[in-house]
């Protein structure tokens, strides 16, 4: 996972000779679903923080649209977890649309993720 936020936020990979250099390395293993380890890019990261958020994760579903402006997801899921997704006066769901939007506008493009009632 922690790759995955490094190649979405990071600058460039460094060079063979900069990665040698480097004297202390730190390795964090965290448990990712396999959306998110597949590469799904952000789809696969909004799956993944909305199924920890909810009690049923089996019931998200995200779906991407694309538009020639946007990208857009939609997630639904039952309905006694969208209040765990929007969270206390809308800020869970304003995070995750600044991750989702600063992620894709690294890679050129604007993404909108929406909560389906």
């Amino acid at each position: 996972m922690i790759q995955f936020f490094k190649k979405l936020f990071a600058g460039p990979a460094p060079s063979a000779s900069e990665s040698q250099s480097s004297t202390a390395a730190t390795s964090v293993s965290l448990a990712a679903p396999a959306a998110v380890a597949a590469g799904e890019g952000i789809e696969g990261f909004v799956i993944y923080v909305i199924r920890a958020l909810v009690d049923n994760p089996d019931s998200v579903r995200v779906t991407t649209a694309e538009t020639e402006r946007a990208t857009v997801l939609t997630v639904s899921c039952e309905k006694k977890d969208i209040g765990k997704i929007i969270g206390k006066n809308g800020k869970t769901i304003a995070a995750i649309r600044a991750l989702a939007n600063g992620a894709g506008g690294r890679m050129g493009k604007r993404v909108n993720v929406e909560v389906q009632d």
